[in-house]
């Protein structure tokens, strides 16, 4: 009689369905077959360490094989890929991300990253107008670090008054060092290790009088204050947030977007261990993209977590 009156009944029987669908493994989307590929950074960075996390986690998860790992230059030449179908998932500065919004769409914003003007302890600089006619690397070319650091030197009034070079934290800190320039340009984690590992032979430069036009430029950048114990450093500096999205085409399909987007929360422990910049990837905060739109899988990802 029950059997009867179920099947005569379609809606009871779709009911039904659902349920026994949310209770036996394998009633989900089949997504075995999905091939991603990330765009991440340059070897070693963290969106490259946080790319080879995500990819062993997003393999385990969807039961599809391993994600491919694209280094690039940065933040531009993500964006860039993304939007030329080269790349299905991109890690972009959201500063970047500002620039370039048609036919994109973010899963999350994940970690924070810090403005670090550096020179060394020894220097007289003390401010960044005093780098006029001084030699001041701005980071690899095509990267997030170097469209940031652009920004920097127009606010300041410096775009054409320092000798730029192009060079990636790596090349630059020994260059520093060595007194080939004399300062560095940086966005990253907090503390950024190569930096640790040098910090009783450079100092940080606080730019309070330059964050407010910052923000005026581009309010996604957001003012904060690095502690003494990110460095060990003699006061506070105050500095620039710059948050991080991760990116996708608008057309990928809700299925997978949430997909990705619940791995990437379940997989926050082995990213933490992966990069310390990882600490600062939470649920609450994620939802903040603008202006990029959250996708619709992402959305409905988020919006599960109330229910």
């Amino acid at each position: 009689m029950a059997r009867s009156t179920l099947m005569r009944r379609p809606g009871v029987l779709a009911a039904v369905l659902v349920v026994v669908c949310a209770l036996v493994a394998g009633c989900g989307p089949d997504l075995s077959g999905a091939h991603v590929r990330i765009a991440a950074g340059l070897n070693g960075g963290v969106y490259d360490k946080l790319a080879e996390a995500l990819a062993d986690a997003w393999a385990a998860q969807l039961g599809a094989e391993r994600p491919e790992i694209q280094e690039t230059q940065g933040s531009p030449d993500n964006i860039g890929r993304v939007r030329a179908g080269k790349a299905d998932v991109a890690f972009v500065a959201a500063d970047v991300a500002t620039e370039k919004t048609a036919g994109l769409a973010a899963l999350a914003r994940v970690h924070d990253d810090y403005l670090h003007v550096v020179v060394r302890a020894d220097s007289t600089i003390t401010s960044f107008a005093q780098l006029r006619g001084l030699k001041v690397a701005i980071g690899s070319p095509d990267s997030g670090v170097e469209f940031l650091s652009k920004q920097l030197l127009e606010v300041s009034g410096l775009t054409g008054a320092v000798d730029r070079r192009n060079l990636g934290l790596t090349e630059a800190l020994p260059a520093l060092e060595n007194r080939q320039i004399d300062a560095v340009i940086w966005s990253g984690g907090l503390p950024t290790p190569s930096i640790t590992e040098r910090a009783s032979r450079v100092r940080l430069l606080d730019i309070t009088d330059l964050a407010d036009d910052l923000r005026a430029r581009n309010p996604v950048y957001r003012t904060a204050t690095i502690p003494v114990t990110a460095y060990h450093l003699q006061a506070p500096v105050t500095t620039l947030v710059l948050p991080n999205f991760l990116v996708v085409p608008d057309s990928m399909p809700d299925d997978l977007a949430e997909a990705l987007v619940r791995g990437l929360f379940d997989a926050r422990g082995e990213l933490v261990k992966a990069a310390g910049a990882a600490l600062s990837i939470d649920v609450h905060p994620a939802i903040e993209t603008s202006p990029l739109p959250l996708h619709p899988g992402a959305l409905r990802y988020f919006r599960s977590l109330k229910d």
